[in-house]
């Protein structure tokens, strides 16, 4: 499998993270601070990223920023990602079986070594085609076509 693992800003996790999907055998491509090593707007690389999930250029993602919420929020921006923070194993797993995630979010600040660990195996463990969870995320497909091109900018909220 092809992960696309992005972040915002450069942290040791994230070498550990990528070396661990690689000694499972999966290809990591780089975005973000992870290809230039300097600090980049988190949600200019999650669009960058979440577009190679998306696309099929990756089969799936690991995408990281200072809490994890911020890069998840743009990341879902695009339509096919489910992305979803995780900080446990079990979040990890429930996220794969009732939602077929295909992009683990998680918080640069809270993630140490082991849980990145466990975290990382819980999803690789966990299939993502649950049936179970094909009704949602067909639901999922009508509101992402239903709203594209709905919101509002700030340019529309100021007086």
């Amino acid at each position: 499998m092809r992960f696309a693992v992005v972040s915002d800003e450069v942290y040791p996790v994230h070498e550990l993270v990528t070396d661990y999907l690689e000694a499972q055998g999966h290809e990591v491509e780089r975005f973000g601070s992870l290809k230039t090593q300097r600090d980049e707007p988190y949600a200019q690389v999650a669009l960058e990223a979440a577009q190679a999930v998306a696309s099929g250029q990756c089969d799936e993602g690991v995408f990281f920023c200072w809490t994890g919420t911020g890069i998840s929020i743009a990341a879902n921006k695009v339509p096919g990602i489910r992305a979803a923070l995780c900080a446990d194993p079990q979040t990890a797993q429930g996220a794969r079986t009732w939602n077929q995630a295909n992009v683990l979010a998680l918080s640069n600040r809270t993630l140490s070594s082991d849980l990145a660990r466990e975290i990382i195996d819980a999803w690789l463990k966990t299939p993502a085609d649950a049936p179970r969870a094909n009704d949602a995320v067909e639901t999922l497909s009508v509101f992402e076509k239903t709203y594209s091109g709905y919101g509002v900018s700030h340019s529309d909220t100021k007086p």
